[in-house]
């Protein structure tokens, strides 16, 4: 496959991805729509509504995994654009909690076909550069919830219009990407090209590192993905725009994860993920600590602490059990996933029952938790590196 073949195939994933992180930032905008002020849903109600973009996102990477490499990488990514544009659809005539979650559920399930697909194959183009070009693909998950933020805002607060036109800016990208995957050749996944078995394939995700890393992306998935998607709520008191703290929030997160090599070099993946779980800590505690102007200054640092959280753990799972393949990094996703779908509906009844500070306080304990557990697996991976070499 030359470079340009590979080049295209690569830019036409983020822009799939754009359209995944879209539906993020515009769903935050729609809690606002069919809140308590809006259509009239509680906090917890739209939490519910919102779970499945979550666990349907799991249920296609799970199911998709494994397809991936039965089924190839080209038959999935255009599952993946049949399902976008259902959900899209879907969205557009949603008018209470069951159609907005029959609907979610279908943009669930493509976003969730989108990284079942190409987490792997980007895997597979660069095999010798997974963490650096993961986290490049993975540029665009913030920089599309940047660019999803400033629509809404455009859209609805500055321009007035409905929010079904906001929801109708995501057909854009959607196009895009399906025209840019038109008649491209595919590459086999990497555990399809290193012949390993079905069964060392299964057999690599029971490993205990497997599981311990895991474990971890129920509680990484958690801090970032949790926190973002309730923006709306848990800064409705701050002083500020929530959904402009989102885009700053996403803006240094497209920039970190675009210079992701250099760092990753210095670090390693372990020294990246342990740096994650410290400044997230403190990020989500300074924003129950101040107001105004400041909160940005508490954005900031969540940023930098969430930037390498989910590629940097895909990357991890790639480089030290690639024999697990599409379904090591379909499983990885899809329980990130799981867990926010278990958090939203905990973080909705906490803020219909107390305040955004409250609930920042609850979340804290995740990013609290992974310190000790990067700690230690920081220091196994050294002396692990220590003996090997």
């Amino acid at each position: 496959m030359t470079t340009v073949q590979k080049g295209r195939l690569f830019n036409a994933s983020c822009v799939a991805l754009i359209v995944t992180a879209m539906t993020f930032a515009i769903r935050a905008r729609l809690e606002t729509v069919f809140g308590p002020e809006g259509v009239g849903l509680s906090l917890e109600q739209i939490g519910y509504a919102f779970t499945p973009a979550f666990w349907g996102f799991t249920l296609a990477m799970i199911i998709g995994g494994p397809l991936v490499d039965i089924l190839g990488i080209k038959r999935i990514t255009h599952l993946a654009f049949i399902t976008h544009l259902i959900g899209i659809v879907m969205t557009l005539f949603a008018t209470g909690m069951t159609s907005l979650f029959v609907a979610t559920l279908f943009i669930g399930i493509g976003n969730g076909m989108v990284e079942a697909a190409l987490n792997p194959m980007v895997a597979s183009l660069y095999p010798d550069q997974k963490t650096k070009m993961l986290n490049r693909f993975h540029v665009w998950f913030p920089g599309g919830i940047v660019i999803g933020a400033f629509a809404g805002y455009l859209i609805m607060d500055v321009m007035g219009l409905s929010w079904q036109m906001m929801v109708a800016s995501l057909f854009i990208p959607l196009i895009i990407y399906g025209v840019m995957f038109i008649g491209q050749e595919f590459p086999e996944t990497e555990r399809v090209k290193m012949g390993v078995s079905n069964q060392q394939m299964w057999k690599s995700i029971t490993t205990p590192l497997f599981l311990f890393m895991g474990f971890c992306m129920l509680l990484t998935a958690a801090t970032e993905l949790g926190t973002n998607q309730r923006i709306e709520s848990l800064l409705g008191e701050s002083g500020v725009v929530p959904l402009l703290v989102l885009a700053f929030i996403n803006g240094i997160m497209a920039i970190g994860r675009s210079v992701a090599g250099p760092i990753a070099h210095r670090l390693k993946p372990s020294g990246m993920l342990l740096f994650s779980a410290v400044f997230s800590f403190l990020g989500i505690w300074m924003f129950t600590q101040v107001s105004g102007g400041m909160t940005f200054v508490a954005a900031a640092v969540f940023a930098v602490g969430i930037t390498f959280f989910w590629p940097t753990m895909l990357s991890f799972i790639a480089e030290n059990k690639p024999e697990s393949g599409a379904l090591g990094l379909s499983v990885m996703g899809g329980l990130g996933m799981l867990s926010v779908s278990i958090v939203l509906p905990i973080m909705g009844k906490v803020l219909d029952d107390a305040t955004g500070v409250e609930a920042l306080k609850l979340m804290s304990i995740l990013p609290g938790i992974l310190i000790v557990l990067f700690a230690g697996l920081y220091y196994h991976m050294r002396k692990k590196n220590t003996v090997s070499a």
